[in-house]
């Protein structure tokens, strides 16, 4: 055996304890090195963001100086552009003036429905008239209706500080007394009309069947003459209304009547929104105060317009020469004097007025701290569901005695009765689900089928709120004092079109698809177009109460009001739109985008900006509506100002401004009534 082989390679050299100890020092000096090196670059970023910082906190105060400094200057100016909204007041109460003069030397017998003796007079005299048939009580109906819808818009219309107590209850009292009699009097009708049953009587089944249209009110009604109990079901001919009576009323001397009123007199009223009592008495504290200074101004007027006098006749007896000439400056200075009292007294009433609507408008943005109790099941929350297509009166009626010929004479047997008895299961003023079984919906016959235990008043009710929360909002001038205002909900896009003190429903779209409605093209104030959209199921008003029922990006009122009020006075140059960023901000702010327009080029080509206003404070945000983050942060070169006018004024052409100061007021006032009412910056 042969000597072993040497290993390959040389013999690995091994580290002394000098050199490990050295490559130790080498990296705690690197790793030092590092840590130096690295707490410098931090110091240095540290003071480069603390100088930054600083210089943005000095802009920043430097800012809000210039803003404190034309606070008063903006503030003056903004109060002389809203007095707008106490002249659209102003006009509206003459108009309601003019309208009540012309209404009392038209003499034509109908009542003023704000005059408790002409309404007491009015439904005495039709209480004493009896034996109206039903197509002459559709015909007074008409009246009845028209007098019930301004008794509400009284009480909607009135700035609340304006409304007393007794006079809700006047109105609200008359409302129902017409309302019961007119229901009355259809009673008596369908009875007359029921004892001529047997002369109407159908040639084919033996029974009446009668329908009378009219445009508030259509009337089914079916007497059962023959009593065939193999004749239960009932389609009113050239409709789709029809019924099924159960057996044992086939063989009765019964008469079914549906009574179909397109409004609704059944649901309770509404309780009329009014003030705080501590805001009511600083209202009234502010109005004493004024007219004590208007008489204190007089006053002085005319203490100096006295002492002018007696001075003028002095002058005129020591010198008569002179007596034209200083008579002359007497009488100037007389009219001036007369006429800086009209101006202080004019000043005076316009800033009351302006303190009223101020109060009416907030008031419209109210939420209630308090949530309806309902305490029974089955009952319906008029809070959160509302009345759709009026409703249907389905009552079971003994068919009165009927004439019967006897050797040429009719013979008719004789009753005590004076009315016909009405079986309903509308209880307590509430409307109720139970009761109510076999619901079946076709949607292409758009046929509602279902079976009632009893009979009685039904409706079709809608969640008030299915339109609530907003997708998206737009306002856009379209014209000189005319705009367009585009809501998106889940299901719906309305359109609306507001100019001078009219609005009108320019178009709906649901689900992407083109909807007629018989109220586009129809121009309406905006308080009965609001009314009229809510019973077309278009409902995009909130209430006090909707923020129970729908999660809600609840802004401080106050800076609601002001930001609506300020938008409304720019909306004649200015496009208003919906930002999602006004989700992230605190309650106290809103966020919305903006852009000058003057032409529809501008929409094409959009160059939206987005604006924080607090109510006090406007400015433009940095951020954009793609941004990643949301940030207050300045946008760069701009500054603070107390007003969205002077906000936008900053980047707006003068033919813009020069647009937004010739706007019609009430135009203005329109405009912000809508934003009022259908509160975008809390309900999108």
């Amino acid at each position: 055996m042969g000597p072993k082989a040497k290993k390959s390679g040389s013999k690995k050299k091994k580290v002394t304890k000098a050199e490990r100890l050295k490559l130790l020092q080498e990296e705690e000096e690197r790793r030092l090195k590092e840590e130096e090196e690295a707490r410098l670059k931090y110091e240095k970023e540290e003071m480069e963001r603390l100088e930054i910082q600083r210089i943005e906190k000095e802009k920043w105060h430097r800012l809000e100086a210039k803003d404190l400094e034309r606070r008063n200057e903006e503030l003056e100016e903004l109060y002389l552009l809203e007095r707008c909204f106490p002249e659209a007041e102003k006009l509206k109460q003459e108009t309601k003036l003019l309208s009540q003069w012309k209404h009392y030397i038209q003499c034509d017998g109908s009542p003023d429905p704000s005059v408790a003796q002409e309404m007491n007079t009015f439904i005495s005299l039709w209480k004493e008239k009896t034996n109206e048939t039903f197509e002459e009580v559709i015909e007074k109906s008409k009246v009845v209706l028209n007098l019930i819808e301004k008794l509400k818009f009284i009480l909607l219309e009135t700035p609340p500080c304006d409304l007393q107590d007794k006079n809700i209850i006047q109105y609200q009292e008359s409302i129902l007394q017409l309302q019961e009699l007119l229901h009355l009097k259809f009673g008596v009708a369908t009875e007359i009309l029921l004892k001529q049953a047997s002369t109407l009587a159908d040639l084919d089944s033996g029974n009446m069947e009668k329908v009378i249209k009219d445009e508030n009110v259509t009337l089914y009604v079916w007497a059962n003459l023959k009593k065939n109990p193999r004749h239960r079901s009932v389609r009113f001919s050239e409709t789709q209304i029809g019924f099924e009576i159960p057996r044992i009323l086939a063989t009765s001397d019964i008469a079914v009547r549906l009574l179909h009123t397109h409004y609704d007199h059944v649901s309770a009223l509404h309780p009329v929104s009014t003030p705080s009592k501590e805001y009511t008495s600083a209202v009234t504290e502010l109005v004493k105060d004024d007219v004590k200074n208007v008489e204190k101004a007089i006053s002085k007027e005319v203490e100096e317009e006295s002492k002018q006098q007696e001075r003028g006749s002095h002058l005129i007896q020591e010198e008569e020469i002179k007596v034209e000439e200083e008579q002359g400056d007497i009488e100037v200075k007389m009219s001036s004097a007369e006429e800086e009292s009209e101006a202080i007294k004019c000043e005076r009433e316009m800033k009351v007025l302006s303190e009223t609507v101020s109060a009416a408008q907030l008031l419209l943005v109210e939420n209630s701290s308090e949530k309806p109790d309902f305490f029974e099941d089955n009952v319906v929350d008029l809070c959160q569901f509302t009345t759709l297509g009026g409703v249907y009166h389905l009552d079971i009626l003994e068919l009165p005695p009927q004439c019967k010929p006897v050797k040429g004479w009719m013979i008719v047997e004789g009753k005590n009765e004076t009315s016909v008895t009405f079986f309903i299961n509308y209880k307590g003023k509430h409307w109720r689900t139970d009761g109510i079984s076999n619901v079946s919906y076709k949607p292409k016959e758009r046929l509602v089928t279902f079976s009632l235990d009893t009979f009685g008043p039904v409706t079709l009710i809608q969640d008030a709120h299915i339109n609530m929360p907003y997708q998206s909002w737009e306002l856009r001038p379209l014209d000189v004092n005319k705009v367009l205002l585009t809501v998106t909900t889940v299901f719906t896009e309305i359109q609306i079109q507001i100019k001078e003190n009219l609005c009108m429903l320019s178009s709906i779209k649901l689900k992407d698809k083109k909807h007629i409605s018989i109220l586009e093209g129809t121009w309406m104030t905006p308080i009965p177009f609001i009314i009229a959209l809510k019973e077309a199921g278009l409902n995009i008003f909130p209430t006090r109460h909707s923020h129970f029922y729908v999660i809600i990006n609840n802004k401080v009122p106050l800076v609601e009001v002001k930001a609506y009020r300020q938008m409304a006075l720019l909306s004649s140059a200015f496009a208003f739109g919906w930002s999602k960023w006004n989700l992230l901000c605190n309650s106290t702010k809103v966020v919305f985008k903006v852009r000058e327009h003057l032409t529809e080029a501008c929409t094409e080509n959009p160059n939206w900006a987005l604006l924080m206003f607090s109510g006090d404070r406007a400015q433009r945000l940095k951020i954009k509506e793609e941004s990643e983050a949301f940030s207050e942060a300045l946008k760069e070169e701009t500054e603070f100002h107390s007003t969205l006018y002077h906000m936008v004024k900053d980047f707006a052409s003068e033919e813009a401004m020069e647009k937004v100061r010739s706007s019609n007021c009430q135009f203005v006032n329109s405009v912000c009534h809508m934003l009022l009412s259908t509160r975008l910056l809390s309900y999108s």
